[in-house]
């Protein structure tokens, strides 16, 4: 077997969706990049157990980092997606006040959508926030359509390809692999989603930590050829958006997410208590899930960061390393904006960057992963089994 010994300019370490993003956006700006993921294949984690779910921003922190990449990827995505064929549903979302004081919550929602430059309305007959900007996609087929359109630009992508090591020689980085091999760049940028602190450390950068927000949803059909026809939103708290009900491309319904605190980076599994603190809230909001079994279960973890969010930038240990780090839920949402502000970045760092060129259509690829949540769910389940 031949050992790889690869050159680049830039090397993205993570082949999730914002990886894939990074790749896309830097080989179409004319940077020769490499995308190095550690799995058989990309979006087998975060990106492909995740909601599927577009935000808006409409509810997003004003001022915030994360906040601003949400609505710059908005203004991006609607063109890369249409021009990739990327499968997208644009159904809208709806919260619809249960309680008195949910009414109060809803004005502040609306001003601060306001304040955000995102569309809502509140319908006069029951006082319900509606934002029609909502969306759903495949977000396995989105990071695959991505990483093709990279592709055919000429990126190139590793897979089975775990980095173990980093060295500095001169104005260059070499990467070991775990197989031996060697990818030698002048900038390397770490979307290594829940292993992000872990490829920090190899540049000596601690100065974050991840830990694993685990994601617990609820796969169902509805019966009698019924269908959901747009995002069902809870009443938000302060640490989560809270349990969604919305329809999947495939015609399936999904109840979630819980959000579970961990340590344990390699825990998929789903809870037994999970079904009953997802349908509970579910059902309140969506009476049609009573008494349905679920056909399907999956966990996703979100790459939250210890006390922090969104780190992105360049490393105080390293000017040769970009964190994209603390990625947490909305990665899916701002990835295309997270990619073009670290592109913005390069010309700093001495790579030049070019006007954005237009994607490459793959038409084959981009096509819809039937039933994306079953085939993360079930690779994780099966690795899950085998610890």
């Amino acid at each position: 077997m031949t050992t790889r010994a690869i050159t680049a300019q830039v090397a993205v370490i993570g082949g999730g969706v914002v990886g894939a993003a990074l790749t896309h956006t830097l080989q179409h700006r004319g940077v020769d990049t490499v995308l190095l993921e550690a799995d058989a294949d990309l979006a087998y984690s975060a990106s492909g157990t995740n909601s599927g779910v577009l935000h808006t921003g409409f509810d997003s922190t004003p001022g915030q980092l994360e906040t601003e990449l949400i609505i710059r990827s908005a203004g991006i995505r609607p063109a890369i997606l249409d021009a990739l064929g990327v499968p997208v549903i644009e159904t809208g979302a709806e919260l619809v006040p249960h309680r008195s004081e949910d009414h109060e919550i809803i004005k502040r929602l609306a001003e601060n959508a306001a304040t955000n430059g995102v569309e809502v309305k509140i319908r006069e007959s029951d006082g319900a926030l509606l934002v029609p900007g909502e969306s759903i996609t495949d977000p396995v087929a989105f990071t695959l359509a991505l990483a093709d359109s990279a592709t055919a630009a000429e990126a190139r992508i590793e897979l089975n390809a775990r980095v173990v090591g980093a060295r500095t020689m001169g104005r260059k980085v070499v990467l070991g692999l775990e197989d031996g091999g060697a990818v030698t760049v002048q900038l390397v940028i770490n979307a290594a989603g829940l292993y992000a602190d872990d490829i920090a450390r190899l540049f000596g950068d601690d100065s974050f930590e991840i830990y694993p927000r685990k994601g617990e949803f609820f796969v169902f059909e509805l019966p009698d050829g019924k269908a959901l026809d747009h995002i069902v939103l809870p009443v938000p708290t302060k640490r989560t958006k809270g349990v969604l009900v919305f329809p999947t491309l495939d015609g399936h319904v999904v109840a979630g997410p819980t959000a579970v605190d961990l340590d344990d980076k390699d825990d998929w599994s789903v809870r037994p208590e999970a079904h009953r603190e997802v349908l509970d809230k579910a059902v309140s909001n969506y009476p049609a899930l009573e008494g349905l079994t679920p056909i399907a279960v999956y966990a996703g973890l979100r790459p939250a960061g210890r006390n922090t969010n969104y780190v992105i930038g360049v490393s105080g240990a390293s000017d040769k390393l970009i964190n994209v780090a603390a990625i947490r839920s909305t990665g899916l949402s701002a990835s295309l904006g997270i990619a073009a502000y670290v592109a913005d970045l390069l010309p700093g760092l001495g790579i030049e960057t070019t006007e954005q060129r237009a994607p490459t259509h793959v038409t084959e690829q981009a096509k819809l992963q039937r039933e994306w949540w079953r085939r993360t769910a079930d690779r994780r389940t099966a690795k899950q089994s085998r610890r």
